[in-house]
């Protein structure tokens, strides 16, 4: 399984029992193999193993991705980097994970999206229901080329084709390029990795919720911001083109009770309140409509100026009340919409989920085809 060793001076990516890390001082790469059978990892005596190429700052030059075995049984890694505005992925093989050779050009490489950080590369079925272990390869898969912007702090990916004998991975749509395209999450969610889960033959997604309120309050309170809660990866099979992160089930274990809320009207313009309870820590919710797409060509270009099938449509959290004031009063955070377009198929109906706690809203909709996060700050303890 791929772990991840996380400190303030040092980033760690590991590649089966070898580590690489990306120091935040000098952006070079030290190796840290294991020194025991309980996961512990002793730097290696020949440091530092990978750093930058001539002509590469060194903070330009961060985040080896989890690494993958070739036919001519050497391993690969690629990494971020960047050239002017140009974010690029570079590739390294290597036989020891001591000694590293850099491959000509690159993995690939889109112009205006400048730095690419926490670049990630793996694999997904478009048969199967499960993960596939990054090495994996073979008919029936898409290759999964993702990056966090340095720019903008946001994660995209794109769907393309590896060729393991040449080390090129080739993109489907340039519409839809890395930086430009699809994205994790539309809301707060950033520096994310993946790693193939050997026991539960899972891909799960780790991601980066920061803080969003100003950076004198940050600097106040001292190091926050929190791990998004894990999600599992994999390929929608109704549209071909985007993945679905789904919650790992490991999170049923956290609920304590159930209720469960039949025929809920909401008419037009109407705010219903659903009693839940309070909940010291996760509340979940799952919202299934009624309404059922027969037409595929349903209007969306008006938005929520003119109602449709599917709404416009909202659910309140972490409200004391009923008040149409719904944005928060506090006047150092950010008040940011955060939205994006959602593919719907014909016969589905509208579909929702929520994870919540007292800060963060995780929400999934239309089967977790969208996802996006949200970061609360309250001025009063309200439960939820």
């Amino acid at each position: 399984m791929v772990q991840f060793l996380i400190s303030i001076q040092t980033i760690w990516c590991c590649m089966g029992q070898h580590c690489l890390g990306t120091c935040s001082i000098n952006g070079r790469h030290p190796l840290a193999p294991p020194s025991d059978r309980h996961g512990s990892q002793s730097l290696y005596f020949g440091n530092l193993v990978l750093v930058p190429s001539p002509g590469i700052h060194y903070k330009d030059f961060r985040d080896p991705t989890t690494a993958w075995l070739t036919p001519e049984d050497k391993w690969c890694i690629t990494i971020g980097s960047k050239v002017n505005k140009t974010g690029i992925s570079l590739v390294y093989d290597t036989k020891d994970f001591k000694s590293y050779e850099l491959l000509d050009g690159v993995l690939h490489g889109v112009g205006g999206t400048s730095m690419w950080e926490c670049v990630d590369f793996y694999l997904v079925s478009k048969i199967k229901e499960n993960g596939l272990d990054t090495s994996e390869n073979g008919p029936g898969v898409k290759h999964i080329l993702k990056t966090s912007l340095d720019d903008d702090r946001n994660g995209y990916y794109a769907f393309g084709t590896y060729d393991s004998y040449t080390a090129k991975w080739t993109l489907d749509n340039p519409i839809i390029d890395v930086g430009i395209g699809l994205r994790y999450d539309y809301g707060i969610f950033n520096a994310s990795k993946t790693f193939y889960d050997q026991e539960k033959k899972r891909r799960v997604l780790w991601g980066w919720i920061k803080e969003t309120d100003s950076e004198n309050t940050d600097v106040q309170k001292g190091w926050s911001s929190i791990q998004a809660i894990p999600r599992a990866i994999l390929l929608d099979k109704q549209t071909g083109s985007n993945l679905v992160p789904c919650p790992i089930e490991d999170v049923e274990r956290l609920r304590l009770k159930k209720k469960v809320f039949n025929k809920v009207e909401a008419k037009a313009g109407e705010v219903v309140p659903v009693e839940v309870g309070s909940t010291t820590r996760k509340a979940l919710e799952r919202i299934n409509g009624t309404n059922t797409i027969y037409n595929s060509n349903v209007n969306v270009n008006a938005g929520a100026a003119e109602r449709g099938v599917l709404g416009p449509f909202g659910i309140l959290v972490l409200t004391g009340s009923l008040s149409s004031k719904l944005s928060s009063k506090a006047l150092d955070v950010d008040k940011a919409m955060y939205c994006s377009t959602l593919p719907v198929m014909e016969g589905e109906k509208l579909s929702m989920r929520i994870l919540l706690d007292h800060s963060i809203v995780e929400s999934f909709a239309q089967g977790r085809r969208i996802c996006i996060t949200s970061h609360i700050y309250r001025t009063t303890a309200v439960m939820t």
